[in-house]
């Protein structure tokens, strides 16, 4: 077939690229220009691809790892799907433990891809045997012939993000931009890239978001890990009870903490009022938009780029139920109008 840029090898060749894409009515009273980086659009539907792709093939370029293979990995699900997406196409065994707290909508896809899936409890200790970190560890030692992924604790997730994500946004906004807003999970996302801009221009400041239940906020102020700030919440790929390795704190000039109810609402509030059906991380990312703007962080002149990581088919069950948002206790006025907006005809 003659070469054609719209025509792809496979759907590996789909990943990164994503748009930039200018926020307007969510924004419109708000000082500064705000974009989002919509990480959607990889064919995975996360910005997970970009990592899953980049270290698979960091580890065939070095012959760790080798066909018939197997891939293992700790994750909420939105590493895990990339990843088997990844090994269908190159050929390898994938086996995935996954949090608990990941949604079923998650958990179905990772089956549906192929992957062998542990669902294992995700409000114990990290150093339980029933974590899903230690679930992990021990599979990769039982099966031989394994490479485990270890995302939290890879600098190629940081690479990855540095490699692509960095230079996309840097790119798309002609050297603009001055903030850059995202969540902080595993911390490649936002570390990988706030190296590279900050490399570009050492003063765009870079905005962690935070869960509240999580340890990472206190870390990067005291660098001193405080259990006491540990306590289950619920939103996924956001926050951590332990300190993940693949997060750079020096490259982060400060973190902002976003509440489980809020973040839900403005996920949805991002659907009606911009159009893109993204997930709960994305919403937790434009809340912490929405406290800065409250607190008079950016002025006119600013260009903020804000990390919506996923797409919000993944939370069909979640946020988007109006049944979980009110066992949530999130049921008010605007889950009321969201149910009254369906209607049966007989």
């Amino acid at each position: 077939m003659a070469q054609n840029k719209q025509v792809f090898e496979n759907v590996l060749d789909l990943i990164g690229n994503t748009p930039l894409i200018k926020l307007n009515k969510m924004t419109s009273e708000y000082k500064a220009d705000f974009f989002a980086k919509v990480e959607a659009f990889n064919p995975g539907h996360s910005s997970k691809d970009r990592i899953a792709l980049y270290i698979i093939e960091q580890a065939e370029k070095q012959g760790i790892i080798k066909p018939g293979d197997t891939i293992i990995e700790t994750t909420s699900g939105n590493t895990g799907f990339s990843i088997a997406m990844v090994s269908v196409i190159k050929g390898y065994d994938c086996i995935l433990a996954v949090s608990s707290k990941s949604s079923a909508d998650k958990i179905d896809m990772l089956k549906n891809m192929g992957a062998k899936v542990y669902v294992c409890p995700a409000n114990v200790s990290a150093d339980d045997p029933r974590s899903y970190y230690q679930v992990a560890k021990r599979l990769h030692d039982e099966i031989k012939g394994s490479v485990y992924i270890n995302q939290y604790f890879n600098q190629l997730n940081i690479d990855a993000h540095y490699a692509t994500t960095g230079p996309e946004i840097w790119n798309q906004t002609n050297g603009e931009i001055t903030h850059l807003v995202a969540c902080s999970g595993t911390g490649g996302t936002i570390s990988g890239t706030a190296k590279y801009l900050k490399e570009q221009n050492p003063n765009i400041k870079v905005i962690g978001v935070d869960a509240f239940g999580s340890v990472i906020k206190k870390y990067h102020e005291t660098r001193e890990f405080d259990d006491k700030e540990i306590y289950p919440y619920r939103i996924e790929g956001l926050g951590k009870n332990l300190i993940p390795t693949a997060t750079d704190f020096d490259a982060i000039d400060k973190f902002i903490k976003v509440t489980d109810e809020e973040s839900a609402h403005t996920a949805r509030e991002i659907a009606k009022t911009e159009g893109l059906f993204v997930g709960y991380t994305s919403g937790a990312a434009m809340q912490a938009v929405k406290q800065l703007v409250e607190a008079g962080e950016f002025k006119a002149t600013d260009k903020v780029v804000v990390i919506f990581p996923d797409h919000g088919s993944r939370y069909m069950s979640k946020v988007y139920s109006d049944k979980w948002m009110s066992d949530q206790g999130f049921f008010d006025s605007k889950n009321e109008e969201a149910a009254q907006s369906i209607q049966y005809i007989k």
